[in-house]
């Protein structure tokens, strides 16, 4: 059979919360790695697009200039054009380039019309530009050409060539105006161009990342001080954990750990409390029926009765109160007070038939606490009233000051306002003529505590008797 203490400790251990398997090193993976591999990430994602967007911009621009330089060589060998005396086009004077007279140069002009041999310049040599269809559009048309792909000099391999279509004034021929130069110099910018580009962001990439591990580890370097403050308090060096150097955004979580644990240690205080008491509590019964028992008493039966039902009033009360204690641990406590008066009203008027029963106030009161305790105070304080009352029972639910107010009246007696404080006391009863154990206003008043509120015992002005005041924090 198992021990009143036994009893308790199950009942502590049934609403106490779980234990929670502790975490293994690693196993959520690194913060520190995590917001560095974020910032990495994001950083070359940027710089990828930043890069490539630049390139964009820097080869169009260079592009752009190379192409100019070959417009403008264009407009100046049209400018200079004219008709000779065998109808064949000539330059009145020649092009400022010098690279136009060296062959295989890299640079060229040709000027090209139906039923005429095309005039090149010294530095096509032996070659000729392809003619394609005439546009006869007056407009300047750039394109890159394959066309020397088969020559000997790579750098001749792709030509960029601008061209254009005129009427010169005493033909009525359509002359191809043509200028092309290798894309070799471009190309060569545009990787310089590219080269640069990639080891300047390459280099940015790894500064901005170098930057970010730098920040992740100091910024996160005071959850080490923190670990090592809870290493060594759990090592006993230190109760409680210092955040005096901590940043501000650290310090509410170290004092939220520092409430913790000062709730722990009252929960804990209060536990050996509890245990404690109730050792005294049952030491002495159990020490009287011991001897009652051993000294062969006449009335040891008596006794043992007597002393059994002074051991059963501290189990059943200690019980509530580990009850209490257990349940008051969870923030989302919540209980509606008008359905609890109604049912507990339902349950003591069928012990009390007699007895009339009044509820008035608000109705969509809700307190912060369990419902089974809600039910258990108030079924004392209704029952107490029912009992010693004259046969009138009124109870009042009302909000006051983020609490909620439970005002149980009778039409009885009264209580001597000396005499009130007293009922509190386990096992204390002034009327031993009805029965009872003398624990119903104990528990109420532990139960109430336990979870921040209070009960007081008032005279009725409307009724006469006895006003128990019950108050509990409201539940939003």
């Amino acid at each position: 059979m198992s021990s009143p203490q036994s009893e308790v400790l199950a009942t502590a251990l049934k609403h106490s919360p779980a234990k929670a398997a502790p975490l293994q090193p690693g196993s959520g993976g690194s913060l520190s790695r995590r917001m560095i591999g974020i910032a990495a990430l994001w950083i070359v994602l940027l710089l990828i697009g930043g890069g490539f967007a630049l390139d964009r911009v820097l080869t169009n621009a260079i592009t752009r200039n190379f192409d100019t330089s070959l417009e403008y060589s264009l407009t100046a060998m049209a400018a200079s054009a004219e008709i000779g005396p065998d109808g064949e086009v000539t330059l009145n004077r020649p092009m400022g380039d010098q690279r136009f007279l060296e062959p295989y140069s890299g640079l060229y002009f040709q000027i090209s019309g139906r039923g005429f041999e095309p005039f090149p310049s010294r530095s096509l040599w032996d070659r000729n530009l392809q003619v394609n269809p005439l546009k006869d559009d007056g407009n300047n048309h750039i394109y890159d050409s394959t066309e020397f792909a088969s020559g000997d000099d790579d750098d001749d391999r792709v030509l960029r060539i601008a061209e254009r279509d005129i009427i010169i004034p005493t033909s009525d021929i359509v002359w191809r105006f043509q200028v092309a130069q290798s894309r070799a110099s471009l190309d060569d910018q545009i990787g310089v161009i590219r080269n640069t580009l990639t080891w300047s962001f390459a280099l940015l990439a790894l500064g901005l990342i170098l930057l970010a591990a730098l920040q992740s580890v100091y910024g996160l370097w005071p959850l080490r001080s923190l670990r090592r403050s809870i290493g060594a308090m759990r090592a006993g060096e230190s109760n409680r954990i210092a955040h005096a150097d901590l940043p501000e955004e650290v310090a509410p979580l170290v004092n939220e750990l520092n409430a913790l644990l000062d709730h722990n240690e009252r929960q804990a205080e209060q536990a050996r409390e509890h245990a404690g008491n109730l050792a005294h509590a049952l030491k002495t019964p159990m020490t009287v029926i011991l001897n009652a028992a051993t000294a062969h008493a006449p009335d040891l039966s008596n006794t043992v009765i007597r002393e059994a039902e002074t051991m059963q009033r501290q189990v059943d009360h200690h019980l509530a109160r580990a009850r209490a204690v257990g349940r008051r641990g969870s923030s989302q406590s919540r209980a509606d007070v008008w359905p609890s008066v109604e049912s507990v009203e339902r349950a003591v008027a069928r012990l009390y038939p007699a007895v009339r029963f009044d509820i008035d106030g608000a109705k969509n009161l809700a307190a912060r606490v369990e419902r089974q305790d809600l039910d258990e105070m108030l079924g004392n304080l209704i029952e107490n009233a029912a009992k010693y009352g004259g046969g009138s029972v009124f109870v009042t639910v009302s909000a006051n000051s983020g609490m909620v107010d439970i005002a149980v009246e009778d039409d009885g007696k009264g209580i001597a306002e000396a005499d009130r404080a007293k009922l509190f006391n386990r096992g204390v009863r002034l009327d031993s003529g009805k029965p009872g154990t003398g624990l119903g206003l104990a528990i109420v008043r532990d139960v109430a505590e336990i979870y921040g509120g209070s009960i007081a015992l008032e005279a009725s002005e409307d009724m006469g008797g006895v006003l128990a005041r019950l108050r509990l924090p409201a539940a939003a």
